[in-house]
């Protein structure tokens, strides 16, 4: 550990085929403030964490489409993601969603993912794994002290005034527990109510609420690079450092990055209406369109009331066909707008109608050394949604 030189930390739990894609806009993220500031960037490994459904849950290709898997792990549940096996059948599960990747640095999910994030170190990216006991094993007793201070107590009464401001609450420590114990030995993590004793031979685990003063507990954070809903639940440890002795790290947020596909052209005002297959939104047809040439007839009041309620509802059926019609001028016009079908890119940009960082794992654009540049140079610390055209 560097601890004269300030670090800029980001992170994720770890997840196979580094998915979802948005934890690679992290890491190059972090490696921009680092670069800007004169910092180290480091990639919190998040391998004690043991939601097993997340990490397990991916998206692959198959026949040209986007197709779901899950991974299996022969792991007790509570298993935390850096103890998984990632075994030769994992990887071979692997290959078929994505293609060659590369051997796993040791036969776990962690290894596997810093293989795969071999060229976010090659660019200065510092990997840091806080199960690593070299790291873990000296800052038992200063956990011990912490867990002796009832920072449960703060943050219940925290949650108490962010719900009453109406705040988001996507960690609630009133249900949620604070700290866990972690078997070293078997990566087994299990929840340690208040007042309980830790198990002989393992260690304290925080949980994602405590989480973060760890963080600065063993490296020297200055800034961190954080999503939404990291923000809303590090604003729980907000009246936490004072407690501990430790200064809280300047909270940055994480840009959004869409990679666009060659030949299309999109800006980032236009991915709503993209999203949401509004085309008119994006560039409505200038000409008539079929309804304007559509008059409504008034049935005949002659006619028996029942043939005068399916002649309007017939009429009514003919707008709602013509109205398609429109629709299917409109997405005429917002091709000519974007450079293709904008049905094709919205797709491609919001796969089953997520933005496609949140998709899409973050292999491919890890094997793009390309891509991670282009996407490293439009990470200014300051725009928001970041649009990348593929190499």
């Amino acid at each position: 550990m560097n601890a004269r030189k300030p670090v800029v930390a980001t992170g994720q739990q770890i997840g196979a085929g580094w998915s979802p894609a948005l934890s690679v806009a992290k890491a190059l993220a972090a490696l921009a403030e680092a670069r800007r500031t004169g910092a180290e960037a480091v990639y919190w490994l998040a391998d004690e964490d043991h939601d097993r459904a997340e990490v397990a849950s991916v998206v692959g290709w198959r026949a040209g489409r986007l197709a779901a898997h899950r991974f299996r792990f022969d792991a007790r549940a509570g298993t935390a993601t850096g103890w998984l096996p990632w075994l030769p059948g994992h990887q071979a599960e692997a290959t078929t969603l994505w293609g060659t990747l590369p051997e796993p640095q040791e036969p776990t999910l962690r290894g596997h993912a810093l293989a795969l994030g071999q060229p976010l170190w090659e660019r200065g990216l510092r990997p840091f794994s806080p199960t690593d006991p070299a790291v873990r094993e000296p800052i038992q007793g200063e956990l011990e002290r912490w867990r002796g201070l009832d920072l449960e107590a703060l943050m219940m009464r925290q949650a108490d005034r962010l719900e009453a401001e109406g705040a988001p609450l996507p960690l609630d420590p009133r249900v949620q527990a604070a700290w866990f114990s972690l078997d070293p030995r078997t990566g087994l993590r299990r929840r340690l109510d208040r007042g309980a004793p830790l198990p002989a031979g393992c260690w304290l685990s925080p949980g994602a609420a405590v989480r973060p003063l760890m963080q600065s507990l063993l490296l020297p954070v200055a800034a961190v690079v954080l999503g939404p809903s990291e923000r809303a639940y590090w604003r729980l440890c907000e009246p936490l450092w004072d407690q501990v002795g430790l200064a809280a790290p300047k909270l940055l947020p994480r840009p959004s990055v869409y990679v666009v596909p060659q030949g299309f052209q999109v800006s980032a005002g236009q991915l709503d209406a993209l999203r949401l297959g509004a085309w008119d939104r994006l560039a409505a047809w200038s000409g008539p369109l079929p309804t304007t040439r559509f008059q409504a007839v008034v049935p005949d009041p002659a006619w028996p009331e029942p043939l005068q309620l399916r002649f309007q509802r017939e009429q009514a059926r003919t707008r709602q066909r013509l109205a398609k019609l429109d629709h299917r001028l409109h997405r005429e016009a917002a091709a000519r707008l974007v450079g293709s079908d904008p049905e094709r890119l919205r797709q491609l940009l919001f796969p089953f109608g997520r933005p496609q960082e949140r998709v899409v794992p973050g292999l491919p654009w890890l094997r793009n050394g390309a891509l991670l540049d282009r996407i490293l140079d439009r990470m200014d610390g300051a725009t928001p949604v970041i649009l990348v055209e593929e190499p």
